[in-house]
């Protein structure tokens, strides 16, 4: 009885231990803003170094506060996470497995701008959250802990870094602030700012370098920076850096029953024209450090094991054997390649004021094998079941997926080895994923694929019904249209119920009816993939005991030049009338009665465009009507440019050049051949030093392979003088043709820069650099009167010798 009592009593006593440490090691409520409001939490805003307004406990309800003065939200309780559009991070964190769940954003992207102020800025807004925490009583040596993640977004202020955007974390105990576990975080400059008059400090270099190894990085988003726009449009930089989350934790068991203040507080810069906001989330667990990763691990595959960062601290890992630290063993994240077996990984982080500790049991599994899907098959659309069987995988079948695209992949419910397709209507390819522990990777298995074929549609033959008479070749096919699946053959029928099939087998999509001689029915079999068969609609051909019309187009087509004829010769074999179109152009087309056969019409067609002249025979007691065409290709008028007059010296070599409307007349010919280095090109070169005073006139030809061509003739007055601009004394603007243009006349000249006419008061009346351009002797339009102008020109001749004349002009009215 005595040892009963002792059992019991010993019993109660471990209940009672265990409760007590439970109590010891819980976390404050709300701490970790589960609640979904500050409950707990006092909150402050304000302007730094200025007026503040204090939001003391309780707070229950309360989820957001505004900024100081402005109706901008400067602190939020996140419930549902979402994406930082600076640093695209996720506004609430899950880290190494472990999610937090809520969060809150702490500061915004106000900044002094938006007090729309005119005097100096009265300094940035700050926001701060604080909690007290009673720490349970205990043994110090016992740790309890907290735990939170922060990430980052500030602007760059190029202040000195005393004054540049911050955040800070202050942990304040019955001695004041605890040092070691209250860090703060700014974007680092090399204090060189410069300032006077009373003005903040700016255009301090940002250390780059420093700041990148704390973990910032620059935001490719652009901000709308009002800072120093005294209160402007503002302008678009790039100069947010944020911070990803990153955990941090801190130990309080030296206070044990003591209270111990935890602060949270984001604040613009000093001047307050650039901003800065924080997102916070806490653990709920203070019972000490834990490592956050894998219990599975996956071996030969890099895992990552961490636990929360303690400020200034000492990192020291140990794995289990065969295991091997990759990177990251003197910090609070490693990445391991596991072995093949399980063990222990432990890890310590100390610093002056928390020495924690914490072990992690771990296994070791082989990678995932996703195997290979088995079950092709083709089946025929909707009504259709496949059974598809994963095989060969190593790990746990988490689903299966499908795709009728190879692209864009649909998750399906079922974690067996087997999966039942049925009712499809599209091919479709299957793949099982798997993973063997969630240390290992999740793997796609090799596909199988189920083709789907279309169900079977005879679709229908066109026309439905037609005649056709004795030796027809015309108007006599039959076409398969709106069908699914391949012929397999044709089939005829002389009453519409007992069917042949056509030997050869004939599985063309059409029918040319031939050879018949008495009224037929047709239909098509078809057949898609593993699908049923069906047939066609049916199509009636009545047959006509009467020669279909006969006859021949000789030649059946012409090539003509512009404004002449082609003669053709049309016989007609079998028929008792015709008739032509397009008779407008075309001529001797005979009565359209046919006399006898074989009757023979001599027709000339002189059309100006491109035509077809359809004849059309009919022969009485057959319904049907032949067509025949000829076909006549008219090539249009040939337009050939050999260039404008010119005037050259006698030494200087003159470089024809023909432009051809149609590229098909590139048969040349130019006349005469004086002095031309080659008569049969589009381009020859002209050397008339002979001709010293002389004026010659080459034509020039262009003639396509059917003989049309096209005609152009360029004058050239060779000149005895040496290259000049000549410019005449008087022209006679009176509208008669002669002399109505002041034009320069360049003999030699390879370009010409200018020809001005000035007025008797030097105003420029007229000014061109092409030498085919001249002055009308009007003004703004207005005819001028008789009077004097002066002239100036300029050019270069063929030798690159600068000419420049000036003089005077008579206009004669």
């Amino acid at each position: 009885m005595a040892r009963f009592m002792i059992i019991i009593i010993t019993s109660l006593l471990a209940s009672w231990f265990s409760a007590v440490h439970c109590q010891n090691q819980s976390c404050p409520f709300n701490i970790n803003f589960s609640a979904g409001d500050l409950s707990s939490w006092a909150a402050q805003t304000g302007l730094v170094g200025g007026a503040t307004r204090q939001y003391p406990t309780p707070n229950s309800g309360v989820s957001v506060i505004p900024e100081y003065s402005l109706s901008k939200t400067g602190i939020q309780v996140l419930t549902a996470g979402g994406i930082d559009k600076f640093g695209g991070f996720p506004t609430i964190p899950v880290i190494n497995g472990y999610s937090f769940g809520y969060s809150i954003k702490l500061g915004s992207e106000a900044t002094s701008w938006d007090l729309q102020g005119n005097e100096r800025s009265p300094g940035g807004f700050v926001r701060s959250v604080t909690y007290t925490v009673n720490v349970p009583a205990g043994s110090p040596s016992e740790p309890y802990t907290m735990t939170y993640a922060y990430a980052l977004v500030l602007e760059n202020g190029t202040h000195n870094s005393n004054q540049q955007p911050e955040f800070t974390a202050t942990v304040k105990g019955p001695g004041g602030i605890i040092t070691c576990a209250s860090p703060s975080y700014y974007l680092p400059t090399l204090n060189n700012a410069l300032g006077g008059n009373d003005q903040t400090p700016t255009g301090a270099t940002l250390d780059s370098a420093a700041a990148i190894a704390d973990g910032f990085s620059l935001s490719s988003t652009l901000f709308l920076s009002h800072a120093g726009q005294n209160n402007g449009n503002g302008t678009l930089l790039q100069d947010v850096w944020t911070k990803p989350w990153t955990e941090v934790t801190f130990d309080l068991s030296p206070y044990r029953g003591q209270q111990v203040t935890l602060t949270f507080e984001a604040s613009n810069c000093t001047p307050g024209a650039h901003f800065a906001y924080a997102y916070i989330a806490l653990r709920n667990d203070c019972s000490g450090l834990k490592i956050s990763g894998y219990g599975e691990a996956c071996s030969n595959t890099n895992t990552v094991y961490s636990i929360p960062a303690l400020a200034n601290s000492a990192y020291t890992w140990t794995v289990p054997a065969g295991w091997t630290i990759i990177s990251g063993d003197n910090s609070n994240i490693i990445t391991v390649k596991p072995g093949t077996t399980g063990g222990i990984i432990t890890a310590q982080e100390k610093n002056t004021c928390a020495d924690l500790r914490d072990t992690i049991t771990v296994t070791s599994l082989p990678p995932t094998v996703a195997g290979f899907v088995t079950g092709n098959n083709t089946v025929c659309e909707d009504a259709n079941n496949t059974i598809l069987t994963l095989n060969g995988e190593t790990g746990n079948i988490l689903g299966w997926i499908s795709s009728t695209d190879g692209l864009r992949w649909s998750p399906i419910t079922n974690t067996t080895h087997q999966y039942t397709a049925h009712n499809l209507d599209s091919t479709t390819q299957y793949r099982a994923l798997v993973q063997n522990g969630s240390g290992c990777s999740i793997d796609t298995s090799g596909p199988a694929l189920v083709t789907v074929n279309p169900r079977t549609n005879g679709g229908n033959l066109d026309p439905s019904q037609f005649t056709i008479c004795s030796s027809q070749t015309q108007q006599n096919v039959i076409a398969l249209k709106g069908s699914v699946g391949q012929v397999q053959n044709w089939q005829y029928s002389y009453d519409g119920t007992n069917w042949s099939d056509f030997s050869p087998v004939n599985i063309n999509t059409s029918l040319s009816v031939s050879s018949v001689n008495q009224t037929t029915y047709y239909r098509t079999l078809l057949k898609s993939g593993v699908c049923p068969a069906d047939t066609s609609t049916v199509a009636k051909v009545n047959f006509v005991n009467t020669p279909f019309p006969s006859a021949t187009i000789h030649p059946d087509s012409a090539s003509i030049c512009y404004g002449t004829n082609a003669a053709l010769k049309a016989v007609i074999t079998a028929g008792t009338n015709y008739a032509w179109n397009n008779t407008a152009t075309l001529t001797n087309t005979g009565n359209g009665q046919v006399n006898s056969w074989p009757y023979v019409i001599q027709a000339t067609a002189a059309p100006l465009q491109n035509t077809d002249y359809i004849l059309s025979v009919t022969n009485a007691g057959c319904p049907n009507i032949l067509l025949d065409t000829f076909h006549v290709f008219v090539t249009q008028p040939i337009t050939v440019f050999a260039g404008n007059d010119t005037s050259i010296v006698a030494s200087q070599p003159l470089q024809l050049n023909i432009r051809v409307s149609d590229s098909l007349a590139n048969q040349y010919t130019w006349l005469p051949g004086t002095g031309l280095d080659d008569i049969h090109i589009a381009n020859p070169v002209a050397n008339l030093s002979n001709m010293a005073g002389s004026t010659i006139i080459y034509t020039v030809r262009a003639t396509t392979e059917e003989g049309c061509f096209g005609e152009d003739n360029i004058k050239v007055m060779v000149f005895a003088t040496e290259p000049d601009i000549f410019v005449p004394s008087a022209f006679t603007p009176n509208g008669d043709g002669r002399n109505d243009i002041l034009r320069p006349i360049g003999v030699g000249i390879s370009q010409l820069y200018y020809f001005r006419i000035y007025n008797r008061w030097g105003q420029l009346v007229f000014s061109t650099s092409n030498m085919e351009n001249g002055w009308d002797g009007s003004i703004n339009g207005i005819l001028q009167t008789t009077n004097t102008y002066a002239y100036v020109t300029q050019g270069v001749d063929y030798t690159g010798r600068i000419i420049t004349k000036k003089g005077t002009v008579t206009l004669i009215r």
